[in-house]
């Protein structure tokens, strides 16, 4: 799919919400530090075949990493995911190592709490679902590495990412912008530390009715101010590339004022 990152990690009792200066905090406000900071493994474990993941799930800041079938480390969009979470699955307190193949993926609602990816693969995580009652939850957490994007969202309903810090990526958020199946999407970021390089922040397609809200976004090393905060795509569900359709706050697609975005 049309427009992926890689972490560190602390004890299981040190999650993302109270780690030292650097970090984002569960209060909403981004630490005075340049960039975040990444925590330490309490273990690691090798993945050979996706895990099905139902309720809740502590991980204990446990690093998954691909092995087998899930360890080449390739871009292949049909390789699979390192955790595959039900409907209202709750995980919390992972790393996602290298190799990470696809990630996790959601196949409805649900809730990713202080998750964290040391070397994205395709993507850190792919939301599915084709209830507009669907509200996919990140709070927490970081990604590193993503070469394409960081979450890709192909089903549909709301994708909340708060608290999250992204690290060298080509898009943080991506609205499928040819998935066989389209639908309106709706993207809310708030207290997001992205990193430079990073080329977009979120791609929505206005065509489809798609919407992103912005709050609180700082952009860490970025001097010349590439990163787009919002791009507009035509998207399509024929497979082929989405044309461009602008970028920038316009009151109707994407939304923030100059006020959510702040360079450090």
């Amino acid at each position: 799919m049309t427009s992926s990152l890689r972490p560190r990690v602390l004890t299981g009792a040190a999650t993302a919400f109270g780690l030292s200066i650097g970090m984002i905090m569960a209060s909403g406000a981004l630490s005075p530090a340049s960039a975040a900071t990444w925590p330490t493994a309490s273990g690691s474990k090798a993945v050979t075949s996706t895990i099905s993941v139902s309720g809740t799930k502590d991980y204990g800041m446990l690093r998954l990493y691909g092995s087998g079938d899930l360890g080449t480390g390739s871009q292949d969009e049909d390789q699979g995911p390192i955790l595959e979470l039900a409907p209202g699955a709750v995980v919390k307190n992972v790393i996602i190592g290298s190799p990470a193949a696809d990630g996790i993926h959601c196949l409805g609602a649900c809730t990713l709490q202080n998750v964290w990816w040391e070397d994205v693969g395709e993507d850190a995580a792919t939301f599915l679902g084709s209830s507009s009652s669907n509200v996919y939850t990140v709070n927490g957490g970081g990604a590193k590495e993503a070469s394409d994007k960081v979450f890709q969202f192909n089903g549909a309903g709301t994708l909340n990412v708060s608290n999250f810090a992204a690290q060298t990526f080509g898009t943080f958020v991506r609205s499928c912008g040819n998935c066989k199946t389209q639908y309106k999407r709706t993207i809310n970021l708030n207290t997001i530390e992205a990193t430079y390089k990073g080329s977009r922040i979120v791609g929505i397609n206005t065509n489809y009715g798609d919407s992103a809200t912005l709050k609180a976004i700082t952009i860490v090393g970025d001097t010349s101010k590439k990163m787009i905060p919002c791009q507009k795509y035509i998207g399509n569900n024929t497979g082929a590339e989405p044309t461009t359709n602008g970028t920038g706050a316009d009151g109707t697609y994407c939304h923030y004022a100059s006020s959510d975005i702040t360079y450090k």
